[in-house]
């Protein structure tokens, strides 16, 4: 997967995706951004919340279970130092419908230990490269 991320001034980025949308980031006032966006980290625990959710209606739908109305209330903590990455994360599932338990827990299982890519790559290792002024950087960061 490959996309382009622009700068578009004070803190404001913006990122066409492979799929054909524009996501809009920026930080707040407070950080010298003018709040014209999520903020990186918003967007990251939604998509997390988003991934594992569509996982779960895929798996309940295979199941033929009729889901009502689904929502997840999500919120998680950082670290007080920098990187001030995620240490938790904690999402609760709301479902309505027809749907017994074990299968409904069958299905938030396979989701998080199996299926949602994203919740699995928040601890991935993460390589870094960059180019300056269209040269690329040689140092290994």
């Amino acid at each position: 997967m490959e996309f382009k991320v622009q700068w578009n001034g004070d803190m404001a980025f913006s990122g066409d995706t492979p799929s054909g949308h524009t996501v809009n980031m920026d930080a707040g006032e407070e950080s010298g951004g003018k709040n014209g966006g999520a903020r990186p980290t918003e967007l990251l625990m939604n998509a997390v919340a988003g991934c594992t959710g569509i996982d779960i209606i895929s798996i309940l739908k295979k199941m033929r279970l009729p889901i009502e109305d689904f929502h997840m209330d999500v919120s998680g903590d950082r670290a007080e130092e920098h990187p001030r990455k995620f240490t938790t994360m904690h999402i609760h599932y709301d479902l309505k419908g027809d749907l017994p338990e074990e299968k409904v827990v069958r299905a938030i299982q396979l989701s998080k230990d199996k299926y949602c890519s994203v919740s699995h790559s928040v601890s991935a290792k993460l390589t870094v490269s960059y180019s300056i002024n269209g040269v690329q950087g040689t140092k290994t960061l």
